[in-house]
């Protein structure tokens, strides 16, 4: 039984704005938070409090994007080279956001290929790699982040809707996805690692975007019994697709909350057990810096300010990461003291405050129109955006979607 790690989506270098400087260090402490829970990780493979693991699967996204500041590439190995030291083979994909310009000028991953890091193999392609193990031989198929210089050599896409192109994609990976299966050997394990968006995924608001940013994997393409474990990467919300295991398609999940959109999900990683013809897994929390919104409506309180000071009493704030949002009326402005509230928030890990007057939020969700009149959908998306106050802070990157994909479909 050959025992293995899976983790996703690290995202080392992420959330700077909801931490500060360490003064001993000069590191940003959302820095430090990452590299902290990226090292239990690598403790539990190298075997630090329980026995070793035989493989490291990491599917994908190791940094915000494909240049990550010299500091924090040097993090982000640290941790890493404690699986060579340990002698513990370790697989990484390439996700969305390590790669350069779409794929078409490598990855920041792929320096571990060019230093021959020992044991490590970087899946910037789709293959098959039969590694070896304490506990014996498994076979790896990688599937990176598909762009179109991965799969349309030959093909032109201008002009295409993006459906149209999503499923010319999913024409030209089954053949090549299949030529890799059929290759595997039927007396070893198998598994597949990938960086993708699989059609039964759900995901919150942070991953809204990426129905207009990528492309769409059906499950079924997945579901092969030549497989016993499928890991998967891109999504952060921890997530098994096929729900009676055969083969179980895992999502871990990532490892650190990135944002407010995650401030309710588990983070962890995967520990997998894999014989031939199973693979019995487990989901390992972690245990991360809380994120917590306080909010509230002041607008009918007769003393708001304080209204305000006993929310944020009634919440454990220290070292959380805090949003605090109250609603009021224009003219009690002048009753909240802006100073007092920042106090109150002071033991917080760090705050964001942000007023929002009564009478903006009341308005009508969408815009008035008269019967016969043409609404156009980028004015209601942003009229409806102002209700919810849940997506504010990926608002604009929401509208800019809508208008890609309304330029595609004219397109079409």
């Amino acid at each position: 039984m050959i025992k293995i790690l899976h983790l996703s989506d690290i995202h080392m270098g992420s959330g700077f704005t909801h931490g500060q400087i360490d003064p001993e260090t000069g590191q940003n402490t959302r820095l430090q938070d990452f590299v902290k829970t990226l090292s239990k990780c690598i403790d539990r493979a190298i075997g630090r409090d329980s026995e070793p693991v035989d493989l490291v699967l990491f599917s994908g996204d190791a940094f915000p994007d494909a240049t990550p500041p010299p500091y924090v590439q040097e993090a982000f190995a640290e941790q890493f080279r404690r699986l060579a030291d340990a002698k513990i083979p370790t697989v990484l994909v390439v996700g969305n956001h390590d790669q350069h310009s779409q794929g078409s000028g490598g990855a920041s991953l792929c320096i571990y290929r060019t230093l021959a890091v020992p044991g490590f193999i970087v899946g910037d392609t789709i293959n098959t790699h039969k590694i070896a193990t304490t506990n014996g031989e498994i076979q790896v198929i990688t599937l990176p982040w598909l762009t179109n210089s991965i799969l349309f050599t030959n093909q032109k896409t201008e002009g295409l809707s993006l459906a149209e192109v999503n499923q010319l994609l999913i024409e030209n990976l089954e053949p090549v996805l299949e030529s890799e299966i059929r290759k595997l050997d039927p007396e070893i394990p198998a598994v597949l690692v990938g960086h993708l968006m699989a059609d039964r995924a759900t995901f919150g608001a942070e991953k809204l975007l990426a129905v207009g940013k990528g492309f769409t994997i059906p499950v079924s393409l997945l579901t092969r019994k030549e497989l016993e474990y499928v890991a998967l990467g891109h999504v952060h919300k921890h997530q098994n697709l096929n729900p009676n295991n055969n083969p179980p398609i895992v999502y871990p999940g990532s490892i650190e909350r990135v944002d407010f959109s995650e401030e309710k999900e588990d983070k962890g990683y995967v520990i997998v057990k894999v014989e031939k013809g199973r693979a019995n897994w487990q989901f390992c929390p972690l245990s991360v810096r809380a994120f917590r919104t306080i909010k509230i409506d002041v607008s009918q309180q007769d003393d708001p300010h304080q209204a305000i000071l006993d929310a944020i009493a009634s919440h454990e704030i220290e070292d959380v990461v805090v949003r605090l949002i109250y609603k009021l009326r224009s003219e009690q402005l002048d009753l909240v003291e802006a100073a007092s509230i920042h106090q109150a928030l002071s033991s917080a890990h760090s705050h964001t405050i942000r007023a929002e007057l009564f009478s903006q939020l009341t308005r009508p969700r969408l815009p008035e129109f008269n019967a016969g009149a043409t609404l156009d959908p980028i004015e209601a998306l942003s009229a409806y955006l102002t209700t919810k106050d849940d997506l504010q802070d990926i608002a604009p990157e929401m509208i800019s979607a809508a208008k890609t994909l309304l330029g595609d479909s004219l397109l079409s």
